[in-house]
């Protein structure tokens, strides 16, 4: 049997909608062409992949059939860059532009294959979130909190890095000679956020988790200027991911945080139903990444998570994606 990959497809954007109407619109053709390609397909395995009486729903041997045929899809898109020379384009979008999200992708890039990422300006994740609901990128990366009105329920996310952050300070903050700091010590500092606070959730949870009632925000002019704050004003402090690059001119202190340490939590997310036929290459490579790097370390005794992040970490542990709690003790110098 020789399987038509437009058949496929079909039947693939078919289960990301459940809905023969709107898989019919995003494969521009029309309802009846659709459910007559699914027809064929059916007739062709023999087998019936959906059931369409109250409701269209995958039957047991759609749902067997599902995984196969996106990685058939997959193999399809390979074979024709190879053939080509082409090289797939997967769309990208970022936010925390400060952190440098790129230099997490950069680094799992490696095990994606021939696979071109054609990256976006996201602005922060409600923009990047819409801009998938729309179909305007394939794929976001950044870290992802609760929306306004559950938005984010629309889209599937996957947990790929928990980042220690240290506070940063400038060269006369009294705390700016200490070796490691507890999050506690910085309660008679100013948390320092650059950019408006109600679009900033991990700097807000974190002020509020450890009382740090001193809080400055203002508009996010790059990462100059945050250093030029920081530097200037000496009861100032930020938060920072150990890993992300700091200006060599610019003076500061990057202090580790411990007992417990702050995680910053990196995920994916995309839209099911416009799902990249590449995608599970992606996972791949992020999986393979954080598995070589410890990127997934995390234990309750000794580092700190938002509540919302927690959520996350105990489903994407069940997935069995190399989450650990491997017991190390509380050491700044053994961090990941």
């Amino acid at each position: 049997m020789d399987l038509d990959l437009a058949l496929v497809r079909a039947f693939v954007t078919t289960a990301g909608t459940l809905h023969f109407g709107r898989a019919a619109e995003e494969l521009n053709t029309s309802q009846q062409a659709l459910s007559k390609r699914i027809a064929r397909l059916e007739e062709l395995l023999a087998v019936r992949l959906f059931e369409r009486e109250g409701g269209t729903r995958l039957t047991e041997a759609g749902e067997r059939f599902l995984p196969a045929a996106r990685e058939a899809l997959a193999a399809g898109e390979r074979a024709i860059a190879a053939a080509t020379g082409a090289v797939p384009v997967v769309r990208i979008d970022t936010w925390g532009h400060l952190y440098a999200p790129m230099r997490t992708v950069a680094q799992a890039v490696r095990a994606f294959g021939p696979v071109r990422l054609e990256p976006g300006p996201g602005r922060d994740w409600p923009s990047v979130a819409q801009a998938l609901l729309r179909g305007d990128t394939d794929l976001g990366f950044g870290r992802v909190h609760p929306l306004p009105g559950g938005r984010e329920a629309e889209l599937t996310q996957r947990l790929v890095r928990l980042e220690p952050v240290d506070a940063v300070v400038g060269p006369s903050h009294p705390l700016a000679d200490a070796r490691a700091l507890r999050p506690d010590d910085l309660r008679d500092s100013t948390l320092w956020c650059p950019a408006e606070l109600t679009r900033l959730d991990f700097l807000r949870r974190f002020a509020d988790a450890f009382r740090i009632t001193r809080r400055q925000d203002g508009p996010n002019l790059g990462l100059d200027h945050l250093v030029q704050h920081i530097r200037a004003d000496a009861a100032c402090f930020t938060l920072f991911p150990a890993d992300a690059p700091l200006p060599d001119h610019a003076g500061l202190r990057s202090i580790p945080l411990v007992e417990p340490t702050p995680l910053y939590a990196w995920s994916l997310a995309w839209r099911e139903p416009s799902r990249h036929p590449l995608l599970d290459t992606l996972l791949r490579g992020f999986t393979e990444a954080g598995r070589a790097r410890r990127w997934l370390d995390y234990t309750p005794q000794r580092d700190w998570l938002p509540d919302t992040d927690h959520a996350k970490l105990a489903a994407h542990s069940g997935l069995g994606l190399g989450v650990v709690d491997n017991g190390r003790q509380d050491d700044a110098s053994s961090r990941p």
